[in-house]
């Protein structure tokens, strides 16, 4: 599925979550699917368990040189 399909069903369940349910079901929906997002990156490999709570170095902050 490209991503593009993937964005036209979120939009339209949060649309219909928003219509039907008001806006803490919208608010549920997005924030399940965004829930649902980092499992998912996880799952597929794509995403570290410490990158979530990992601090950053002081290098990091600054930007390049």
């Amino acid at each position: 599925m490209s991503m593009a399909v993937a964005g036209l069903l979120a939009g339209m369940a949060l649309g219909f979550a928003g219509y039907f349910g008001g806006f803490g079901a919208f608010l549920l929906v997005a924030a399940l699917g965004a829930i649902g997002f980092v499992v998912g990156r996880f799952l597929d490999g794509d995403l570290e368990p410490g990158d979530l709570f990992r601090p950053r170095g002081r290098d990091d902050r600054r930007g390049p040189r």
